[in-house]
């Protein structure tokens, strides 16, 4: 059976492309506007666009087979974002998009450290080099 689905990169490149233009957006938007002001407004939007899509797959019949521990994760996951927006707006509306963005990108480096604690993915030489060569790059972006 071939497998129809894109490759997973693929998304990552279109959702990396779609995070630029979060900034660049954002940027403009919270021009003059409270930073947790903007970021409910854009949580809105994120919602709506979030589960209409859920409705139009036909996905919400699933709701009630998701269990406990999924649901406490997603939590944690949906506080996590929040509070990630909420520094990131505050960085965005004080400072340059071109140094808060590859700031924010250092996020990047936590995830291999934290996979390879939390989730025992293998902490290779070359995704440790490639943390080594984000952090310095994004070093050599705010210094």
């Amino acid at each position: 059976m071939i497998n129809s689905e894109p490759p997973w990169w693929l998304y990552g490149l279109i959702g990396a492309f779609f995070a630029a233009l979060t900034t660049i957006f954002a940027k403009i938007g919270i021009e003059s506007v409270n930073a947790n002001l903007a970021n409910a407004i854009r949580t809105v939007v994120i919602l709506a666009m979030a589960w209409s899509i859920v409705l139009f797959q036909g996905q919400a019949a699933a709701l009630p087979e998701i269990s406990v521990r999924n649901l406490i994760f997603l939590g944690f996951s949906g506080l996590s974002t929040g509070l990630s927006w909420f520094y990131y707006f505050k960085a965005l509306q004080l400072g340059p998009a071109s140094l808060v963005a590859p700031l924010d990108k250092t996020g990047v480096v936590f995830v291999v450290l934290f996979s390879a604690v939390f989730l025992h993915e293998p902490l290779t030489l070359q995704s440790s080099m490639g943390a080594v060569l984000i952090l310095a790059g994004t070093l050599l972006f705010v210094l």
